[in-house]
């Protein structure tokens, strides 16, 4: 009895695959081999390229490593065949063109734009990062520093160099990167500044979605709320963060009655939906600034993303209509 047709096309399918060696360069040094081989193996399942490890199938210099050994330059990896087919592999459109705020041989900085998911996953099949590699395919390394939500429009840092991320990352978590926000609330914000000290714990609503909430069991959380201007609705603030945990600002200004306008997951949804009536279909949130001292030339950089054309708008139509008692007048470009 012959073997179903199924069997004998992937039977062809293996053996048409072949051993891959790859040579590391400076752009993977430093990183796990596991890591490595989910970031090549783009579309086979992570337990497969757990079992490819374990069983010994992978090699370093013709030796056995486990998952934690750590890429050196010059390493040489055999990556055994593997199917790609095992897992839908997202075709990543080219899409169009990020707004380039800077750029030098390690650094990156893009204007994401509001909708757009910082990288593929939970139900979303690409992110700005799988787009940029699609856009710069000569790019031998590009990863992301650091995240920002989906709805958030605004500065984002993508590493061109493994030196570069790793020197990102530890800035990050000493909090030697400044990050200042700019987000439109529900209410008279009254403080002219305003230190916010909640601590915040994550945690799993019964649909299985992430949400965060002020708890004394949480993580320790620090933002510094400036008020720019005021209407007799609606105030407008500059968020800088102190610490970065997850949905910081939102759930900081949402707990002391400030919901962020358009906040689809802590904000006010009565609100939201009349606000889309009236030309904001988004979450107001903006990462307009970031200083940092450049890890790798010493040279400060000062990096600024204007508020986009809807947020701005939006702004002008509360001036024309609100009463505003607080701040100087908008620049007509925006902040």
């Amino acid at each position: 009895m012959g073997k179903p047709a199924g069997s004998i096309f992937k039977m062809k399918e293996l053996s048409k695959a072949s051993v891959s060696r790859q040579r590391i360069g400076e752009e993977a040094e430093g990183q796990r081999i596991d890591n490595y081989l989910l970031r090549v193996c783009k579309g086979v399942p992570k337990s497969h390229v757990y079992r490819i490890l374990r069983s010994g199938e992978v090699r370093v210099n013709s030796k056995r490593v486990g998952p934690e050994y750590r890429l050196q330059a010059g390493d040489e990896v055999r990556i055994p065949p593997v199917q790609l087919s095992l897992a839908a592999k997202a075709v990543v459109p080219t899409g169009r063109a990020y707004r380039i705020v800077h750029e030098d041989d390690a650094l990156l900085v893009v204007d994401k734009p509001a909708g757009m998911a910082v990288h593929g996953g939970s139900g979303v099949s690409f992110g700005v990062i799988e787009q940029l590699r699609r856009q710069r395919p000569q790019a031998r390394f590009l990863e992301l520093a650091h995240r920002l939500d989906r709805e958030t429009s605004g500065l984002l840092l993508v590493a061109k160099k493994r030196s570069m991320l790793t020197a990102l990352h530890d800035r990050f978590r000493e909090g030697r990167i400044e990050k200042r926000y700019l987000a439109l609330v529900k209410g008279r914000w009254q403080a002219p500044e305003r230190h916010v000290r909640l601590a915040l714990h994550k945690y799993l609503t019964g649909e299985g979605e992430r949400r965060v909430s002020v708890s004394p069991e949480g993580k320790a959380a620090h933002s510094i709320v400036r008020l720019v201007a005021r209407w007799e609705n609606f105030s407008l603030v500059e968020v800088e963060l102190e610490t970065g945990r997850t949905h910081q600002i939102r759930v900081h200004l949402s707990h002391l009655g400030y919901p962020l306008c358009g906040d689809d997951k802590y904000g006010d949804f009565a609100l939201n939906k009349a606000l889309q009536k009236q030309g904001l279909g988004r979450m107001f949130l903006h990462a307009a600034q970031l200083s940092l001292e450049h890890p790798l030339t010493g040279e400060r950089l000062q990096l600024a993303a204007g508020l986009p054309a809807e947020l701005t708008a939006f702004l002008q139509r509360l001036e024309d209509n609100e009463g505003r008692d607080y701040g100087a007048k908008l620049p007509a470009g925006g902040i």
